[in-house]
């Protein structure tokens, strides 16, 4: 049986997805996995079994997402601060997980075109030197550019940059802090803290945080769109002032045509697009590089 746990949900639960989907629907979900530990304490069972009776319950979630409809989830499922944890628990977590990872990939033909995507975050120092050398040059460049470095370009730098950020990010076990989890990523999203042990989550968990989602999700999106837009507009107004001191630094005035305004508007706003573009390539290229040497050095 596939580890995704194929089949369809009961009678009572599609009847209550169907009315969910009649509503706005996330696209993308987090999960902050937590409580493991806590139930195998409550169960009395091992750590071990804790954790692997979360892991079985993130494949049974992700059965629950694909009928919902719901095409990218991400889990929070291993921190820096867990290495503090004893050797044993931290060697059993990473079996655990490398074997659990394996099969999922492996059953990635039954997910259509899902895939896993493993992210660490953590400091900058975790960062390879020839990465944090390529960042500090292209900060210090914009010394001569001003408003290169934006929060758009930064959005851009992420390992998320080829995802919508979560709609909706849930956390289990009644804690009620992110854990410096996708704190960027998720300042639009509805937060859902549940008082549920992960192991224990269950459908209607699921279908209570997508509710609170969508009786929230026209304020979410009008707040999302008003940061769209003022982002653009101080965008804007930047490159308008810049464009006028450029005009009187040259002795043209403040009055001049508004053709050839916006014509150095246009010229600003394409020359920062091409410069960001060309940052972003070399940062790809570095990533690239830097995994492809991980892999040789892993192998």
């Amino acid at each position: 049986m596939s580890w995704i746990r194929e089949g369809e949900l009961t009678l009572l639960e599609r009847f209550c997805a169907n009315i969910i989907k009649a509503g706005p629907m996330p696209k993308h979900i987090a999960f902050i996995m937590d409580g493991n530990r806590r139930y195998a304490q409550k169960c009395q069972v091992e750590r071990q079994e804790g954790h692997s009776q979360g892991f079985d319950k993130l494949a049974e979630t992700l059965r629950w997402c694909l009928n919902l409809g719901i095409r990218e989830v991400t889990v929070y499922a291993f921190s820096i601060e867990n290495f503090k944890r004893s050797k044993n628990e931290v060697d059993g977590l990473m079996e655990l997980a490398r074997q659990k990872f394996t099969r999922l990939m492996e059953e990635q033909e039954k997910l259509e075109k899902h895939g896993v995507c493993i992210r660490v975050l953590g400091d900058l120092q975790l960062l390879p030197l020839d990465l944090q050398e390529l960042i500090a040059k292209a900060v210090q460049a914009t010394r001569n550019y001003s408003n290169d470095v934006s929060e758009s370009l930064l959005d851009k730098c992420l390992y998320t940059n080829n995802s919508p950020n979560p709609d909706i990010l849930i956390r289990t076990s009644g804690e009620v802090r992110l854990s410096d989890f996708l704190l960027w990523q998720t300042s639009h999203s509805c937060l859902v803290f549940q008082p549920i042990l992960w192991p224990e989550y269950s459908f209607w968990n699921l279908c209570e945080a997508i509710l609170q989602f969508q009786v929230n999700h026209s304020m979410l999106q009008k707040a999302r769109d008003s940061y769209v837009e003022e982002r653009k507009r101080q965008q804007l107004e930047s490159d308008q002032a810049a464009v006028t001191e450029q005009l009187l630094r040259e002795g043209c005035g403040s009055s001049r045509d508004s053709q050839l305004r916006r014509i150095l508007l246009h010229k600003r706003s394409s020359g920062r697009e091409e410069r960001v573009q060309g940052f972003l390539q070399a940062l790809e290229r570095k990533r690239e590089e830097w995994l492809a040497r991980l892999g040789t050095a892993s192998s």
